[in-house]
């Protein structure tokens, strides 16, 4: 989804700017905040990406999306009869 890679890459600046913030002023936590961050902008603009691969895959070819469902529907299934 656009919308996620666009606000990935945001959180990525915003966290780059706290970690060189953190990191001139001495500021152990904003430079860790800043890294967390970023980790998390990278996270979201790469769920963003599949996203619109998964989406452009079954548009193109709708076999794959039953089986992608498929499979995600049984991973799903796997993990919640694990915990019981």
């Amino acid at each position: 989804m656009v919308q996620d890679q666009v606000e990935g890459v945001a959180q990525k600046v915003v966290g780059k700017v706290q970690d060189v913030a953190g990191a001139i002023t001495g500021d152990a936590g904003t430079q860790a905040e800043g890294k967390v961050r970023q980790a998390y902008g990278n996270l979201q603009e790469s769920y963003g990406q599949t996203v619109d691969n998964v989406r452009l895959a079954v548009a193109n070819q709708p076999l794959q999306g039953v089986l992608i469902a498929a499979a995600v529907g049984f991973v799903l299934g796997a993990l919640w009869n694990r915990d019981r």
